[in-house]
């Protein structure tokens, strides 16, 4: 199989994109993706990530690759949730302190949250994209518990009508919602909610 082909077969299998680091394991050299961009066969979407032009652009996806540590979190994790009925006006993350990304200079696009290495991971889960891809973001729980703790930075009217959706859910899960919220915190202001909501 010609090299160029070969990349198209790796880019079909992964959702349209591909990255130098995955060419390079398959054998191909990055010059090979460079002229197939060239001319247009594929797209340069990052640094060391290439697509396919024909492709419909996950934005989330997309997102994922260009920043690995990336957590889908607050407002865009209610979106996924379906407890927020509009897709959020900023992609919203949150990557470990001290991570540097590139994208932290797109402030109208995204918005980032820091959260210690150790606590990074808590409640990640995967999900699908309405796309149908897979990407990283916070389960339920930890969603509630990250928009309650930054409300003052995000729509306060969103967030609470997020939350007591949650609270009217059959899958919500408040041993879990407690043990988080004693993690990051915010005891106390879980407790006030779920004895007004529940």
């Amino acid at each position: 199989m010609a090299k160029q082909e070969l990349v198209m077969e790796l880019i079909k299998k992964n959702n349209g994109f591909i990255t130098a680091s995955e060419a390079s394991a398959a054998g191909i050299n990055n010059k090979t993706l460079q002229r197939m961009h060239q001319s247009g066969v594929i797209e340069r979407v990052e640094h060391g990530v290439y697509m396919d032009p024909n492709q419909m652009q996950d934005e989330y996806l997309l997102t994922q690759y260009r920043c690995k540590k990336g957590i889908f979190s607050h407002e865009t994790a209610l979106y996924f949730h379906e407890l927020a009925d509009r897709t959020p006006f900023q992609i919203m993350l949150t990557i470990p302190s001290g991570y540097n990304t590139r994208l932290l200079k797109e402030k109208d696009k995204y918005k980032f949250f820091y959260i210690a290495e150790e606590l990074h991971s808590i409640g990640e889960v995967t999900m699908l994209t309405p796309f149908g891809n897979q990407v990283h973001v916070y389960d339920k729980e930890r969603t509630i518990c990250d928009c309650l703790k930054k409300k003052d930075q995000l729509d306060g009217d969103l967030v609470t009508e997020a939350v007591k959706e949650y609270f009217k859910t059959s899958g919500a899960d408040y041993s879990k919602l407690l043990k988080y919220a004693e993690v990051f915190n915010i005891k106390d202001l879980i407790r006030k909610y779920m004895e007004v909501l529940t």
